[in-house]
């Protein structure tokens, strides 16, 4: 694959961020575009080795070595052939996905892994500009008709999918923009919107129709869904947020994270602002989650002129590199610094927020204790104590919770489907995406809990498959183990 001894001949090289002054003042992508020739040099660092753990790492059973090659060589076209087999979207996952194939890279044992992530982002945004990606319409329809509720990743993989076995596809998104936290969630500067809104384009090409503003269960019955279409396929995402119920939550200025990005979202796209106005001009800015949400409000806030932001997580601080219990090739919980770190945050760990409080009814300061993590057990489980007399306080003006999400939003839709819920709230469905509906299947965060865009184009694809064996017998669509 590429140069034989390529890993040692070549360093390891992604694209670098631009000046940070410059994107500080605005909203665009952080990443500056890495040539096409420099990338084929990455293609190179990709060793033969026996066994392709990428390969083994990514979700979606993505054929890493073989693209990495065909960049190498110039073969751009197979390269997006082989990339588009196992992935609806590139373009999202080479920009927001963490990479769990590149942790898992046979040169990440010792050496720093294949750039494999910038390499599919370059396969994909070649393929744009050649006008190589184009509308895939199927030969014949079937005549059967399929809902999907939830316009995120799986929603639009599963309806991708569907589409192009020749199904007529609905997809319902009750927000005004299709493409779920893709669109609503996720910081411009991680992927400015085109980049959702060109595929989208291919997607209506192929004759998906999509309807925003719509509201299963609530706009609209979930008979009523079950009388139109022969399938329904649930993909509407764990949105039921993680609160933190303590003394003082009330006060104004504490907001999920969520409520937050999304409503800078909508400024950049000049959609105009839903409910109260929340903004980090000027204030003391406290993100509760060390996680990639956290990490986005961290990069809002530098961007709107707060004061200052201290991110606050209630774990240990993470290794600088893999330990025996993170041993090559799982997936390793280290140190991780976002460009949004580089920007301006004090980190701070092993921290528990115990109250708010504040004057006039908004917060002004949190209540802190700092945290003792005993070693793993054998489950890996660690005990949390508070150390005695370590309580202190820290100023605030704007309190973001991005504490992860729980499970999906049980009112309205699933409620009145009366559909089954598994011990951790997610909606049950079997090996082949069916809940105990008939006709009804989930897939994506609403079936696994909240999780990697990668996992959700993966659902996607699944439960498309199985949804076209459930209409027609048998299916040409393919499944990630075939």
């Amino acid at each position: 694959m590429g140069e034989i001894a390529g890993f040692k001949q070549f360093d390891r090289e992604v694209a670098p961020y631009r000046p940070l002054e410059e994107r500080l003042a605005d909203w665009r992508d952080v990443a500056e575009p890495m040539p096409d020739d420099r990338v084929q040099v990455q293609g190179a660092r990709c060793m033969d080795c026996a066994v392709p753990f990428c390969h083994w790492g990514c979700p979606l059973g993505n054929i890493i070595p073989d693209w990495n090659d065909m960049v190498y060589r110039g073969r751009w076209r197979d390269a997006i052939e082989t990339l588009h087999a196992t992935n609806n979207f590139p373009e999202f996952t080479g920009r927001i996905c963490p990479a769990p194939c590149e942790e898992s890279c046979v040169l990440n044992i010792d050496e720093r892994p294949v750039a494999i992530r910038q390499i599919e982002l370059n396969i994909i945004e070649h393929a744009f500009a050649e006008g190589w990606i184009t509308p895939r319409i199927a030969p014949e329809p079937t005549g059967k008709k399929v809902a999907v509720v939830g316009s995120g990743p799986a929603g639009l993989a599963c309806a991708q999918q569907l589409a192009r076995a020749g199904h007529d596809v609905t997809v319902f998104e009750r927000d005004e923009v299709i493409g779920g936290l893709l669109s609503i969630g996720i910081p411009d500067f991680k992927m400015e919107k085109h980049v959702v809104q060109r595929r989208l384009d291919q997607m209506a090409a192929e004759g998906v129709i999509f309807k925003t503003g719509v509201h299963i269960g609530i706009d609209v019955s979930l008979d009523e869904l079950r009388h139109l279409f022969d399938a329904v396929c649930l993909a509407g995402g764990a949105r039921q947020a993680r609160d933190l119920l303590i003394p003082g939550r009330e006060l104004s200025g504490i907001h999920f994270a969520m409520d937050y990005l999304a409503q800078q979202n909508r400024r950049v796209g000049e959609r105009g602002i839903v409910g109260e106005e929340i903004t980090a001009r000027g204030k003391r800015v406290v993100v509760i989650g060390g996680g990639d949400t956290g990490s986005d409000c961290v990069g809002t806030a530098n961007r709107q002129g707060a004061a200052e932001v201290i991110q606050i997580e209630l774990l240990p601080r993470p290794a600088l590199s893999r330990s025996e219990e993170m041993a090559w090739p799982h997936w390793p919980m280290v140190m991780r610094t976002s460009s949004s770190h580089e920007e301006g945050c004090e980190r701070h760990w092993s921290l528990a927020t115990k109250r708010f409080t504040g004057s006039e009814g908004r917060v002004e300061k949190l209540h802190m204790v700092r945290l003792d993590w005993s070693e793993p057990d054998e489950q890996g489980r660690r005990v949390m104590t508070e150390v005695k007399g370590s309580e202190f306080t820290v100023d605030a003006d704007l309190v973001l919770l991005a504490m992860g999400f729980v499970h999906p939003e049980h009112g309205g839709m699933l409620e009145q489907l009366g559909v089954e819920l598994d011990e951790r709230g997610n909606v049950r469905a079997s090996k082949t995406y069916a809940t105990n509906i008939p006709g009804v299947f989930a897939a994506g965060d609403m079936r696994r809990g909240q999780s990697l865009v990668v996992w959700a184009i993966l659902e996607g694809r699944e439960a498309a498959h199985h949804i076209d064996t459930h209409l027609m017998g048998n299916s040409d669509l393919p499944l990630r183990d075939q």
